[in-house]
């Protein structure tokens, strides 16, 4: 049996107490202290016996794990009820005896006694803290005695403690409740302090429940430790799972018949409460999500590569960095629990690299494709990617600051990298030479020295392997790398086609279709919390040795990350100590379905449903984009806080993944928004309940270029929130935008116009422009077709297309915008369709002032276009319609 050092602060005052001799008697709680069970809550048990009773032909078959534990639950409230005067207290004899023995085919009290007895001995566990605090204990000669409330006889709790851990407990008096007629809050203790002798003070105790064994025992002098398994904040991270945690509530979902929730609820609590205290409440939360959330999920995980990899003969794990180095280190840890012969290594490399080293410098399309993959590169941007000089691409002189937003300038670049033969090849030795760069990289790395090359990274679309296996087959390189993956998505379909090997432990392929679309959704707290604190991967040395992009992160957020990582170090080490302590009988996470389904549940629930704590902690984490961009935003982006306010939660469904990389975390930010969310993620209420009934209505926009053309419609349908209001967030690109309209409504209605904001490129430049409409100037003058201003920021549409014109290139004071998102917040009152209604009256300032601006946005439109002569003409016609004279 393996020794382990104790990693429980809760029990350090207790051990100093011990090794000083400072206390005379340790006495101890048994169940939830001494022994904890492989079940969320102590009456799940009742269900798993319910399967053997099955099983053994005890308990007939319409009698269902989740039927029984209720009846367990009810004999024995029925038993403590039938007590009368002789008080509360009952045997386990006492509770069968309430069971209607008839259900049970005859069987014998003592045989049915007997199966509860060792069901509870195959489910519990002895506590490791509490057991090197028992042999400590005994190493100084103090008396250590066990006070339980419970109704197992002293035989049946001998033989449930008769473990090697607890081989120092063996002469432990044992004072129990059922044996005294009264519990630890109503007497127990009184008879404890008597029958020891001694002041209360001597006493040392530890347990679990507030009162029994903290508030009682501390009122009468006794010296108490309250270790407590689960606190408020647990508690609200175990029902957004599903889990109950009423002692009589809804049977536990997802308990394997063998192994039950696998320990995994205690442990997490465990190592919850195995933190030392932080200096912030950020570092707090940062450190129960890896502990209590990524901490599980990363051990299954992390178990299962190795196994996969045992079972395969591959010896040599390649973890691709950034992600690499903290999964190196879980994948070592979780092989040498379990004795496996194999090793993990990070290894330098990234999608970035892997797309350039596996480009096809000769097909047009890639080239394109790659050229695009950047977020909003400009042209040198790009040509440095690709290792360009301005002057070697004479084409794109013109270009070289222009942001590569939209089709007509991605499409301008891939033909002036591929249209001569010179930067044809140009191209091939940059694609080449990065490619040589890479294997060389890996070869120093030892990487492609094995029969096999096996990846493993958190996943989603398995590109780094497709790209790398591209780059390897130009070389001749004769390794197809395989890849293990957390989870991966529907995109992973071309590994697949590929031919290439590719699994996933939680979801493949896309399936389960929840989890996939869950976590490639929210992929970013996954990948950052995963992620070494250094700045990604974007391109290699001659020599093969790693370029890195800056860092963004600020140093609070570094601090957050490590605390969030050791939390995961944390429980996978608490997980192991209690494998290599079972000696090869402690249930693994790989091959049961129960297991993968309960860490699914963990993992989905929380990118799902976020606690408020947790979105103000990690909604200011930045994201970097790199692949050669400096873009930097934060999880919970700023410009969609002012939207909140606004947002249905559909509306969170149909943000880009650029809008937010983690749509939870706005929910999480707005109490009702979060109680909707919540309230569908626990199956209560369908989505669609939040949709407007009737036909659906949609925000349309339409876009105008230089050629005085309208182009397609986008379009965004009409929402009403709990708040009554509504936003759309629509999204354009074309290079010689002029003017968009904006059909906000989508239907006969009077709206009110809170804020529209546009962010654009104008005229190639690299920085956004925010343009805002928000005050009654700023609707005054704009173009109204078939509706109206009527003043303020309220505006009449007439029918389905009536829109509102915004002079997006003139506001951004540019001849055009090459792409932009607009934001429009609002609040709808539809009319009748017919058109009928009767329309509101048009304030008459208003009209005057936006006559004005009409015609002050005309004249400055004609001097721009034909100076101050057509300036002087257009007057001049104006006057000549004025007196009736018409046209010249």
């Amino acid at each position: 049996m393996a020794q382990q050092e104790s990693v429980c602060p809760l029990l350090d005052n207790v051990h100093r107490i011990v090794a000083d001799r400072a206390c005379t008697v340790l006495s101890l709680d048994i169940f939830d202290t001494v022994l904890w069970r492989r079940v969320p809550r102590p009456t799940d048990v009742f269900g798993l016996l319910g399967a053997r009773l099955r099983e053994a032909g005890l308990c007939p078959s319409w009698v269902s794990d989740a039927t029984f534990r209720r009846m367990r639950i009810a004999a024995e409230g029925r038993a403590r009820r039938s007590r009368d005067t002789l008080g509360t207290e009952v045997s386990l004899f006492d509770i069968w005896r309430a069971m209607p023995s008839e259900v049970f085919g005859g069987a014998l009290l003592e045989q049915l006694v007997e199966a509860e007895v060792q069901a509870e001995r195959e489910f519990t566990v002895v506590d490791l803290d509490i057991a090197e605090v028992v042999n400590a204990a005994r190493k100084q000669d103090i008396q250590i005695i066990l006070v339980s409330d419970t109704y197992f006889t002293e035989d049946h709790l001998s033989y449930l403690l008769d473990r090697p851990e607890l081989g120092a407990m063996q002469d432990a008096r044992i004072f129990r409740s059922n044996q005294h007629g009264t519990d630890k809050a109503s007497g127990l203790w009184d008879i404890v302090l008597r029958d020891l002798g001694c002041s209360p003070q001597q006493v040392v105790h530890i347990g679990d429940n507030e009162v029994a064994d903290d508030e009682v025992p501390s009122e009468l002098g006794v010296r108490t430790v309250l270790y407590r398994r689960l606190d408020d904040d647990y508690e609200t991270v175990l029902k957004r799972e599903r889990e109950p945690v009423e002692p009589a509530g809804d049977y536990a979902p997802d308990l394997d018949e063998r192994h039950g929730d696998f320990g995994l609820t205690s442990l997490r609590a465990k190592t919850i409460h195995s933190g030392s205290a932080h200096a912030t409440s950020a570092l707090e939360v940062a450190w129960r999500f890896g502990s209590g959330v990524l901490g599980p999920v990363m051990t299954g995980f992390a178990e299962w590569v190795v196994t996969k990899a045992h079972e395969a003969g591959t010896r040599k794990l390649w973890c691709p960095m950034r992600e690499g180095e903290l999964l190196a280190e879980l994948l070592n840890n979780a092989a040498r629990a379990r004795g496996l012969d194999v090793e993990a290594k990070p290894v330098w490399l990234s999608r970035f690299v892997t797309s350039l080293a596996g480009l096809d410098s000769l097909d047009t399309d890639a080239v394109h494709a790659f050229v695009r993959s950047g977020y909003q590169l400009t042209v040198r941007q790009t040509l440095t990617v690709l290792d360009l000089k301005a002057g070697e691409v004479p084409g794109l002189a013109a270009e070289l600051d222009t942001v590569i937003d939209n089709g007509e300038i991605a499409d301008k670049v891939t033909r002036a990298l591929t249209e001569t033969p010179h930067l044809r090849n140009r191209l091939t030795v940059t694609v080449t030479a990065a490619r040589e760069r890479l294997i060389r990289s890996l070869r120093d790395a030892g990487a492609l020295e094995g029969p096999d090359l096996t990846l493993v990274d958190l996943g989603w679309g398995g590109t780094i392997q497709l790209q790398l296996a591209r780059a390897l087959k130009i070389a001749k390189i004769d390794l197809a790398p395989a890849g293990l993956y957390l989870a991966t998505d529907g995109r992973s379909e071309r590994v697949y086609l590929a031919g290439l090997r590719a699994e996933g432990y939680l979801a493949q392929a896309g399936h389960p279709a929840r989890l996939a679309a869950t976590v490639t959704r929210s992929p970013e707290i996954v990948e950052q919390s995963i992620n070494a604190l250094c700045g990604s991967l974007i391109g290699f040395t001659e020599d093969g040795g790693p370029i890195l992009g800056a860092t963004v992160d600020s140093p609070s957020q570094d601090a957050e990350r490590r605390t969030v990582q050791d939390g995961i170090l944390a429980f996978q080490a608490n997980w192991n100590r209690y494998v290599e302590n079972a000696e090869g009988t402690w249930p693994d996470l790989v091959r049961r379905r129960a297991a993968r389904e309960r860490l699914s549940r963990i993992l989905i629930s929380a990118l799902e449903s976020p606690t408020s704590e947790e979105a103000a902690v990690f909604g200011n984490w930045l994201h970097e984009d790199n692949f050669g961009s400096t873009m930097v935003t934060t999880l919970l982006p700023e410009d969609l806080k002012q939207a909140i306010p606004y947002l249905s939660l559909n509306d969170l469904d149909d943000l880009h993944m650029r809008d937010s990389f983690w749509p939870a975390l706005i929910a999480a930010s707005d109490s009702g928004l979060g109680a909707l969310a919540r309230a569908v993620a626990h199956g209560q209420i369908d989505k669609d309940a939040f949709e407007p009934s009737g036909e659906a209505f949609e925000t349309r926009l339409r876009y105008r270029t230089a050629d005085d053309r309208w182009h397609k419609t986008i379009r965004q349908r009409v929402r009403i929130n709990h708040n009554g209001l509504s936003f759309a967030r629509l999204r354009f690109e074309h290079h010689d935008t002029v003017d968009i309209s904006l059909a906000i409504p989508g239907r006969p209605a009077i709206v009110r116009v809170d804020w529209i904001e546009a962010k654009v490129i104008a005229g190639g430049r690299r920085q956004e422009r925010v343009l805002r409409w928000d005050k009654p100037e700023d609707f005054i003058g704009l173009h109204y077709a078939e509706c109206r201003y009527l003043g303020g920021n309220l505006m009449e549409f007439d029918s389905p297309h009536a829109a509102v014109w915004l002079p997006v290139a003139r506001r951004a004071g540019a001849p055009v915008v090459s792409s932009g998102q607009i934001s429009i917040a609002f609040a709808v009152l539809p009319q009748t369709m017919t058109g009928m209604a009767p329309h509101l009256p048009v304030d008459a300032r208003s009209r005057r002032v936006a006559r004005a601006v009409l015609l002050s946005d005309r004249l400055r439109d004609q001097y721009r276009s034909a100076g101050v002569k057509g300036v002087a003409a257009t007057a001049s016609q104006m006057a000549r319609r004025k007196l009736g004279g018409g046209a010249p």
